[in-house]
């Protein structure tokens, strides 16, 4: 089925980019400046020989994975105390409330005031953003516990702890990395927003701005390109791991069949 899939959806991609190339080279008027797809892959392709675009997707990636990194050392841990502590989770929780709608990209004007130094401000506008739905999703799968599990384990003479670690986390683990799926395209999009409004030496969103200064929309297009492909690989990556490390809790829910 993920084979048949695959090919569907490459299918559909192919099928986009070739009403798109028709569209533009045919019907578009030539006032409007337009790369067609078959310019903006081929600018593309010529991005992987270019040592700045390379340079820059490099440091995008590193504020990336190590923004999403310390979110999910800061997001899980937090969201197995809410979890599992009531009482701290309500009076917590409209502190949570109020400040999880906040668009993250706002508070990268902000954060660019409050944090001089460019590679440690982008890296915490990254944290800010993924947090959220880590963390959410982290209490949602403690609060989704199967309470008899527990009670059964309790009946055994097992204390709390043990109850955590031998029911409550492995049952949460699936929402725990359905969280980090979502949060890894949130952290791609703030990191290269973050490029683009601060600038900086190095990054994607640090090439868009240079090559849209120099009205080159195919490269700017063919940047973006590349983001989307990394975006992309991640979200494939992480789903393949999920599957594959809770095949269990696909089956139950019956995703396994879809």
């Amino acid at each position: 089925m993920t084979g048949a899939r695959l090919l569907r959806g490459a299918a559909g991609a192919a099928g986009f980019l070739l009403a798109g190339e028709l569209v533009i080279r045919f019907w578009l008027s030539g006032d409007l400046v337009v790369p067609a797809p078959s310019t903006v892959l081929y600018e593309a392709a010529g991005l992987l020989a270019d040592a700045d675009f390379l340079a820059g997707a490099g440091a995008t990636l590193t504020n990336w994975v190590l923004g999403l990194l310390i979110a999910i050392a800061i997001a899980v841990p937090l969201g197995v105390l809410l979890g599992a502590i009531a009482p701290v989770e309500r009076a917590i929780r409209p502190v949570l409330e109020f400040m999880r709608p906040i668009p993250s990209v706002a508070i990268i004007p902000l954060a660019i005031l409050l944090i001089p130094v460019d590679e440690l401000m982008k890296v915490s506008v990254i944290v800010y953003a993924s947090i959220w739905p880590i963390l959410i999703n982290t209490v949602y799968g403690l609060e989704d516990v199967d309470p008899l599990a527990k009670e059964s384990l309790r009946s055994f003479g097992f204390g709390s702890l043990a109850v955590l670690t031998r029911v409550s986390l492995p049952s949460a683990a699936p929402f725990v990395a359905t969280g980090v799926r979502i949060a890894a395209g949130i952290a791609l999009v703030l990191a290269v927003s973050a490029e683009l409004l601060a600038g900086g030496v190095a990054g994607i969103g640090v090439y868009v701005n240079v090559a849209a200064n120099g009205n080159r929309t195919d490269l700017v297009m063919a940047a973006t390109f590349w983001a989307g492909v990394l975006g992309l690989a991640a979200n494939l990556l992480l789903t393949a791991g999920e599957r594959h490390l809770f095949r269990w809790h696909h089956m139950r829910t019956g995703e396994a069949k879809s």
